[in-house]
């Protein structure tokens, strides 16, 4: 049956228009006054539209929209939502653009986004950190533009069968609930994106859907120009088949630059959030060599210096590569473009020096393609750089350059009612675009403890009655009899000590920790005079079988008498669940093994909320951790042997739960508020507001890539490309003439022993053949000893010419004082001067 679709939309009284805007722009869903809009008029209809502005109003009859726009306390509601949203969308920003030029903008591309649950478009932590990063950028005033796939079927959605084997569904999204438009060009076309595969031509249509300020734009090829199975591109996310997995980056990368191209955007700075964006950075070339009038080197120099890539994965098996075969066809387009081989073009995803049919890397070609590289926190980068040494083989581990820039949690998403409204009470209306002003923060210490304690008691609650709703629903779609029915009405208790643990339920996050010794936890969960409870939530991705099976032992264990009603394991985690989780829970347990947390944004998320952390030093926790804020499990130990490891952690889980936690937050004097875990928990909002906001996250992100890489695009491209053709002249003759350099082994003036506070002379003979000294740095390189041929941390003195011996030969030399008492080495290298895109090319470095 052939069949002409069209749809009907509610007609808006005008009175009350400016809710239609409202449905656009998905600015409503961090401001809470405007969702109080949404549902004031029904609680009930707003749930049962799943919290969907769209849907919801379709839902609403005529007449009562009719009643609505004569309703003098909604009419005033909305005028106050109104002047909000012209003040932080409509109103001109703050912000300067000048480091970005006129028109010019930052392009973040990422696989998926994770704004609301409305919006199904993310499956885990990288989403949720992406949206946060365009909601910050959008607050304040960053000219950023958001890039990825519009994912028709998004992630699974997860049930859980009879046994507690995790099973998976992808419904497809009505794109009618979605605000998406289609993009159009400056001439007001709508913008259809051609790439080249293996099977010939494909094609992309584009849809936009603003994020306050900001637009994200959304690849889709689920259109009849494509046949069915490329039609498949956009419609899982993160499909399971390798093949439409290069797809889906080749889509996001290539694809996404050419979108960008095609709306008349001017990319200034282009940020690739993980690997699966990073050919991006080809398509970048192709189109530096073609605006510009350059060649290739040339090209990589400006797109190198104005490109950050950010990776989020601290296992090498959690980054995706492919085998260069199946890349091949898709690299035969820039052939001509780049001027280079497909041999050429491929090595920038291949190890040094591998085969030619070796794997081809998406990070390294994100590394080779990128000045700019940071992990998510602070142990992250370090963890980044031990695993990707490897690429810079001569450079000490800890000046690889991979920097970090912890995550960070856009707070006004994720922030209780209760406790936004003591916020503005106590710090102010905008308390959340002023959240790095450290006499804001102190204010926190100014709530009532009793205030902030019936804050948190509400956000229990209502925790719990959203778990035991979910609960009934999940009985009730395994047809559970009415006795499991109404027993699952009555599970966990409001009024007891609530941990929740909700993440992916991959192995290394240790899901199962606790149950490492079941009759220990089963006599914690059965004290009647101090009783806990527990709530699990997390997905397993669908082909990791011994993740479905950390889902299985723990709903199983649920099964015993002792833990019924203490352990419920919530289905289908998503933005709704982890908003009420992480706002009502009283401990946010998190038990990976170190270091395989990048960063783990949901315990900050916990902690803002005055939620207490309970965490294995690993990710943000080795930042956050003070002994006022929550507790560590263990001292921040590495180990080898896993199974020993689970056996000493779970151990620690139990001592620190038994010994403080539950004894802390039972310590009611006289029947009061427990004030020691009050004031923890005001610590702990004080700490996340501080130092892990996503406008802090953010503003280092400006402060550090974005606005360096801005002004080196303005000076490497003026005067007809003068700069970056120079430095790529430098570049080439650095590479070409580094091998000739050569030094001879230092030697000092004194002997020694020394003592603390003596200085001596350290002189080196150095051919640097042709290259000239003040192309290159020669540095004394000391530190204390490690092991008999290594150093524990890098130390350098630049050294100076003291002779010029002829033909190439000088002698360096430069002092060093004894300040620490130690066993020390030294050695010399020499490293290019200046510039930080040639100082960090792997090989130009050359030791004693």
């Amino acid at each position: 049956m052939s069949l002409h679709t069209f749809q009907v939309y509610p007609d808006v009284p005008q009175s009350i228009s400016f809710i239609e805007t409202l449905l656009k722009n998905m600015w409503w869903c961090w401001n809470l006054d405007a969702i109080e809009l949404f549902r004031r008029v029904s609680p009930q209809l707003w749930e049962q539209a799943g919290r969907n502005p769209i849907i919801f109003a379709t839902l609403l009859p005529q007449a009562t929209l009719e009643e609505l726009s004569k309703e003098k306390s909604l009419l005033a509601h909305q005028e106050r939502v109104k002047q909000r949203f012209d003040k932080q969308i409509n109103a001109p920003s703050e912000y300067s653009q000048k480091a970005f030029g006129e028109d010019g903008i930052i392009a973040y591309l990422s696989m998926e986004f994770g704004i609301h649950e409305s919006l199904p478009l993310y499956s885990g932590g990288l989403g949720i950190l992406a949206g946060d990063h365009l909601k910050a950028a959008s607050d304040m005033g960053l000219p950023l533009v958001g890039v990825s796939l519009l994912h028709r079927r998004g992630y699974f959605h997860q049930y859980l069968n009879q046994d507690g084997w995790q099973q998976e569904e992808y419904p497809e999204t009505d794109l009618f609930h979605l605000g998406i438009i289609r993009a159009k060009d400056p001439k007001g076309n709508k913008i259809t994106i051609t790439l080249n595969g293996p099977e010939g031509d494909f094609h992309a249509i584009l849809w936009e859907i603003r994020i306050g300020r900001i637009p994200l734009y959304l690849l889709d090829t689920n259109i009849p120009e494509n046949p069915p199975h490329l039609r498949e591109i956009t419609s899982r996310l993160y499909a399971g088949e390798q093949k439409i997995r290069l797809y889906q980056e080749i889509l996001l990368g290539i694809g996404g630059m050419r979108a960008l191209e095609a709306l008349g955007h001017k990319v200034v700075v282009v940020h690739m959030n993980e690997g699966h964006c990073t050919f991006a950075g080809l398509e970048r070339l192709s189109q530096t060599i073609a605006k510009y009038k350059v060649d290739i080197k040339t090209a990589s120099e400006i797109v190198a210096k104005t490109t950050v890539f950010t990776t989020h994965t601290p296992v090498p098996a959690g980054h995706d590569d492919f085998p260069a075969d199946m890349v091949r066809p898709f690299m035969y387009q820039f052939q001509d473009k780049l001027g280079l081989t497909i041999e050429q073009i491929l090595a920038w995803g291949q190890h040094q020096g591998a085969n030619p049919h070796s794997a081809f890397h998406m990070f390294l070609l994100g590394i080779r393609l990128a000045q700019y590289v940071n992990g998510v926190s602070k142990l992250h980068g370090l963890v980044a750089r031990k695993m990707w040494s490897n690429v810079w083989t001569q450079v000490p581990e800890d000046e690889v350059p991979i920097t970090y820039v912890t995550n960070g949690i856009h707070i006004p998403s994720w922030i209780s009612i209760e406790n936004s409204l003591l916020f503005e009470r106590y710090i102010g209306p905008d308390w959340a675009l002023h959240t790095d002003d450290p006499d804001i923060i102190k204010r926190i210490d100014f709530i009532y403890d009793e205030e902030l304690w019936r804050a948190h008691e509400l956000s229990r609650s209502r925790l719990i009655r959203h778990c035991r709703k979910q609960m009934v629903k999940q009985y009730g779609r395994r047809n559970a009899p009415r006795s499991m029915m109404k027993d699952a009405e009555s599970v966990l208790d409001q009024d007891i000590l609530t941990i929740a643990f909700a993440r992916r339920f991959a192995t290394y996050k240790r899901a199962n920790l606790l149950l490492h010794d079941p009759e220990r936890f089963e006599a914690i969960l059965s004290n009647k005079d101090y009783p806990v409870q527990f709530i699990f939530a997390g997905k397993a991705h669908p082909k990791d079988h011994e993740g479905k099976e950390l889902i299985q032992r723990i709903i199983q264990f649920a099964k015993r008498a002792s833990a019924r009603h203490r352990i419920i394991f919530i289905e289908d985690y998503e933005i709704n669940i982890a908003r009420h989780l992480v706002q009502g829970a009283d401990i946010w347990l998190n038990n990976p093994r170190r270091p395989f947390e990048a960063c783990g944004t949901s315990g900050m998320k916990a902690a803002v909320n005055g939620v207490l952390n309970l965490s294995i030093l690993d990710g943000w926790w080795c930042e956050g951790y003070t002994p006022d804020r929550g507790w560590r499990i263990g001292g921040g130990e590495e180990y080898s042997d896993h199974a020993y490891q689970d056996s000493v952690e779970a151990q620690a889980l139990y001592n620190v739960l038994e010994n403080e936690v539950i004894p802390c937050f039972y310590d009611r004097k006289h029947g009061n508020a427990p004030t020691r875990w009050i004031y923890m928990m005001k610590e702990s909002m004080k700490m996340a507001m501080r130092d892990f906001s996503s406008l802090k996250m953010i503003q280092e992100y400006e402060k550090r890539f974005y606005g360096p890489a801005a002004e080196s695009l303005i000076t490497l491209v003026k005067d007809d490309a003068k700069e970056a053709k120079e430095l790529n002249r430098q570049h080439e003759r650095l590479k070409t003439l580094w091998r000739h350099i050569k030094i001879e082994t230092p030697a000092k003036n004194l002997d020694g022993p020394f003592r603390v506070g003596n200085i001596f002379y350290v002189t080196v003979k150095v051919h640097l053949g042709e290259i000239k000294p003040n192309e290159v740095s020669v540095q004394l390189y000391y530190g204390t000893m490690k092991t008999v041929d290594s150093l524990s941390a890098s130390n350098w003195e630049e050294m100076t010419v003291t002779e010029d011996l002829g033909s190439g030969n000088y002698i360096y030399g430069c002092s060093l004082r004894c300040s620490i008492a130690g066993r020390y080495g030294f050695t010399v290298r020499a490293v290019p001067k200046g510039d930080e895109w040639i100082k960090n090319t792997p090989g130009l470095i050359t030791w004693v």
